[in-house]
């Protein structure tokens, strides 16, 4: 009766599983077609955003580059801004009205500046001023681009949102773009037909020492024009869109609306930084419409599955008793085999070691988790001689592929044994690339098949490491060793002097002392880069605009009020970091941006920030010096790298390594880039202070030490550079005067022309 009652209900437990089983595959399949249809969506959403991007940004660097070869024109006139601005016409930009070169002038200067660009080509020019306006902007030449430009004359003021964008792009140096509203041209049509329009405006500085402002180049874009173009291409009659603007006052009013037919069911929104400004775009989608969406399959499965359940629950009624012994024979047979499978499987992934197990045609047997970690590739190839491509092998050169022959698993097949042969590896998963150690062995015999295994080694740090201490060597043996050298030569010419009682030994002291300061200066700068790599994390609320205002005091302080350089500091907000790390990443950027200049000339800085993506804020150093060629930006935050090394500016090139190290650690990005109207442009990325426990904190209960030891570095080097050298005050009247040219080097902390000193 037992036996009678086992195979039914064993039956029904198979028709009951078989059946969940379909249920849940079909709801899977279901579930894969709605993920098919979000990673669509999200395909298009990115090709939307990367167009509009692609499309402004192309409208700011064709307006940047026009407004840069107007710089150098000083008697501009109209056949000079029509041969300027021709090629925007058949440039085929979106939405764009027309382009525009504007001036500046007030009341008293109307009449004057009427006359002048009368002269210079704008015939019958009639300047039509803003009542009450402080500073009036008028359109001397127009070039329409989609119709006919709009008449010369106007007064920009009118508007206070093309107004405030002329402002910022005269002040930033950069162009710039205006909040929303309806341009003055179109402001006579019909209601139903004015659109939501921006405007883009270049400055033009020119490129001199001592630049006089000459106006702006502004641009036009009607915003439903721009987004209909850009949509209709990208969209594929798939996506509504529609932009927004985020005003100053808060507001985000909706510029364009793009759409399809279709009841939109996803939705996307993207954030888009337009020059100085930041857009969103929203894409909605109807997920019918997408590819990958909708088909029979799922139907397919449900009823394949169900037919499959009535026939595997027949069998099992009709096998069950012998199904049954069958499978306590089996697992009396594999409970010690599965234990031992378990242990393995767990020893294999538990180590940190890679590990690698090919057959005698090259297959993979086994490849352990740190293995594929390593690697950077998930899929494993099946031809021995795709593995080079496959995995991005070369020799430690990392330009020479790695021959397939001296591979270890293939030296192992061959019956070769191999220990620490070095490679590397660099694919999409590694694209950094990392260099390993490898050791391979034939297989035991005792396997029972020939095979091959190999044991991976991450020695990346271990090599980074050595070359840290190969490039320490050779500075301690160049840069140390000249000091060493000066200073024996000075302390000799001092005996020399005191030997025949003749002579003023305070000059050689004096020089022997520089020779000190430069040499304690480069240990001080080892020391922070050393340290500045494992320096514990402390970060709290810090108010920047206070840190900075107290790194400016103690770089121009000590200067009489006239020669103080012009710095401009505005809207810095709070952010989470460590105050002394993030000190000394202003320390030095602000130290060169007031170093870094042409002789004769004052320095001028400029910090202010900007928003980055969510919770971050864009911190942005902008001088006016000699700036930095194309060829050593990309390598500029390398150790020991100088990009003026032989133009008289004395440093140790760790500077920007040691910023680049601090900003990092924070979890930011630090980059370089041209001022426009000469200079650089210095920025990073720091996190706001509302986002502060989001950051990973270093642990601190180790490394009290280290920290201490950067504090004391750090603090030890700034003293150094506030003072006068340690001594002088013992020798006769060798006190630092502004009469001592040598004295006023030791005491100002920034000089602007940092040179080696005479020996």
């Amino acid at each position: 009766m037992r036996r009678w009652l086992s195979g039914p209900v064993l039956a029904v437990v198979v028709t009951l599983v078989g059946l969940i089983a379909t249920g849940l595959t079909v709801a899977g399949l279901r579930a894969a077609q709605r993920a098919s249809a979000e990673r669509v969506m999200d395909q298009r959403a990115a090709m939307a955003k990367a167009a509009v991007l692609a499309e402004t940004d192309r409208y700011r660097s064709l307006l940047a580059a026009t407004a840069g070869g107007l710089t150098t024109d000083s008697a501009m006139t109209w056949e000079d801004f029509d041969a300027a601005t021709a090629t925007l016409d058949g440039a085929g930009l979106k939405g764009v009205a027309s382009v525009a070169y504007v001036v500046p002038a007030t009341d008293a200067q109307v009449p004057a500046v009427r006359k002048l660009w009368r002269a210079r080509g704008s015939d019958g020019l009639v300047l039509r001023p803003v009542a009450g306006a402080a500073e009036h902007y008028f359109t001397i030449f127009t070039r329409g681009l989609r119709d006919d430009g709009s008449a010369a004359g106007l007064d920009l003021a009118g508007a206070a949102e093309p107004a405030e964008a002329l402002v910022d792009a005269r002040r930033m140096s950069t162009v710039t773009v205006s909040d929303t509203y309806v341009l003055l041209r179109d402001r006579h049509l019909p209601a139903d037909r004015q659109q939501h329009s921006f405007v883009f405006a270049a400055p033009i500085w020119p490129r001199t020492a001592d630049p006089a402002f000459r106006g702006w180049l502004v641009l036009g874009l009607r915003g439903q024009d721009f987004l209909s173009g850009v949509l209709s291409t990208v969209s594929q009659g798939q996506l509504d869109g529609e932009l927004l603007a985020s005003n100053d006052d808060g507001s985000r009013p909706a510029v364009a609306r793009y759409s399809v037919p279709g009841r939109p069911d996803l939705e996307r929104q993207s954030l888009l930084e337009v020059a100085t400004d930041e857009w969103t775009l929203i894409v909605r989608a109807d997920s019918r419409n997408l590819p990958g969406a909708r088909s029979s399959l799922p139907t397919t499965v449900l009823l394949g599955g169900i037919l499959l359940t009535l026939v595997v629950a027949g069998l099992v009624h009709v096998l069950a008793t012998a199904r049954a012994r069958a499978l306590a024979r089996v697992r009396t047979a594999t409970a010690e085999l599965r234990r031992q499978a378990g242990l393995l499987g767990a020893v294999m992934t538990s180590i940190g070691d890679g590990v690698g197990v090919i057959d005698e045609n090259g297959e993979f047997l086994l490849h352990n988790p740190a293995a594929r970690k390593l690697l950077g590739v998930p899929e494993e190839p099946g031809d021995p001689g795709d593995w080079q491509q496959h995995y991005g092998l070369y020799r430690p050169d990392g330009r020479t592929p790695f021959p397939q022959d001296e591979l270890p698993l293939i030296r192992a097949l061959a019956g070769e044994s191999s220990d620490g042969v070095e490679l590397l590896v660099r694919n999409p998963g590694r694209p950094e690339g990392i260099l390993l150690s490898v050791d391979g062995r034939p297989l035991d015999p005792s396997a029972g098949q020939r095979g091959a295994v190999a044991v991976f080694h991450d020695i990346t740090e271990l090599r980074r490491y050595e070359n840290d201490l190969a490039v320490f060597a050779g500075v301690v043996a160049h840069d140390l060793k000249a000091p060493l050298a000066r200073i024996r030569g000075h302390c000799e010419a001092v005996a020399e002097s005191l030997a025949d009682g003749d002579g003023d030994p305070q000059e050689w002291l004096t020089r022997a002392v520089l020779a000190v300061d430069r040499m304690g200066a480069m240990i001080d700068t080892l020391l922070a880069y050393t340290t500045a790599r494992d320096a514990p994390l402390a970060c709290v609320p810090v108010d920047l605009a206070d840190l900075v205002r107290d790194v400016v005091q103690d770089r121009v302080g000590h200067l009489p009020a006239g020669e103080r350089p012009d710095v401009l500091i505005a809207g810095l907000p709070m952010v989470a970091a460590d105050p002394a790390l993030l000190r000394h990443v202003l320390d030095n950027l602000i130290g060169n941006a007031l170093k870094y200049v042409r002789r004769g000339a004052a320095a001028r800085v400029e910090i202010t920030a900007s928003p980055a993506s969510a919770g971050w804020t864009r911190v942005t150093i902008a001088d006016r010096g000699i700036g930095i060629p194309d060829a050593d930006k990309p390598a500029v935050f390398e150790r020991f790298h100088r990009a003026h090394a032989g133009a008289g500016y004395a440093g140790t090139g760790l500077g920007l390594a040691i910023c680049k190290r601090i900003v990092e650690r924070h979890g930011g990005e630090i980059g370089v880039a041209d001022n426009p109207g000469g200079g650089t442009r210095f920025h990073f990325t720091l996190a706001l202070e509302e986002y502060a426990m989001k950051l990973k904190k270093s642990p601190v209960e180790d490394d009290d030490q280290t920290r201490a030891r950067l504090e004391r570095a750090l603090a030890e080097r700034a003293a150094m550079e506030r003072t006068a050298l340690p001594g002088l005050s013992a020798l006769p009247s060798a006190a630092p005067s502004a009469g001592d040219p040598a004295g006023t080097r030791l005491r100002s902390p920034v000089p602007h022309h940092h040179t080696e000193e005479p020996e």
